[in-house]
């Protein structure tokens, strides 16, 4: 009998330690699966960011560009009016469109402030374009100071 029980306590620590082995085992493998699926997150999560990133850059990139382009326009104003065929006019219609459109998508893609940083930029340029300035007033000058919100807003907004 004495080796009988010795021999069933042999195989129920035997068997007490392949129990142990599994769990650990378990654990060991859990762990590891949800450190993977919590560095697959991360990893998904900072690629968005930066593609988020990128179509925000691109995006100011477009809007600046366009905004030099009527600045440009706004300078070669014609001094005594033009007609609507005018090379001037339709040349400065299709670059003012083309500003409204990115003014609108900095609206979409960014928070307001940079937005209503943009449309001030926007609003000034338009009356720049259109309206013309009072003589002496310097074009470059009159827009300085908006185009300088627009342009600190949107490097506090993508610095983040």
């Amino acid at each position: 009998m004495a080796v009988m029980a010795g021999q069933v306590s042999v195989s129920l620590i035997s068997l007490g330690g392949v129990v142990l082995g599994g769990v650990l085992s378990f654990l060991v493998q859990f762990a590891t699966q949800r450190s993977a699926e919590r560095a697959e997150l991360r990893r998904q999560q900072t690629e968005l960011s930066e593609a988020r990133r990128a179509e925000r850059f691109a995006l100011l990139e477009r809007f600046v560009e366009v905004g030099a382009e009527a600045e440009r326009a706004a300078f070669s104003r014609p001094p005594h009016g033009w007609d609507d065929t005018s090379a001037w006019n339709l040349a400065t219609q299709d670059v003012m469109n083309r500003l409204w459109v990115a003014e609108r998508l900095i609206r979409i893609q960014f928070p307001l402030p940079v937005h209503e940083a943009a449309r001030k930029y926007f609003l000034d340029l338009n009356r720049t374009v259109w309206e013309g300035l009072p003589d002496g007033e310097s074009v470059r000058d009159y827009l300085e100071d908006n185009r300088l919100a627009f342009l600190d807003a949107a490097r506090a907004v993508m610095g983040e």
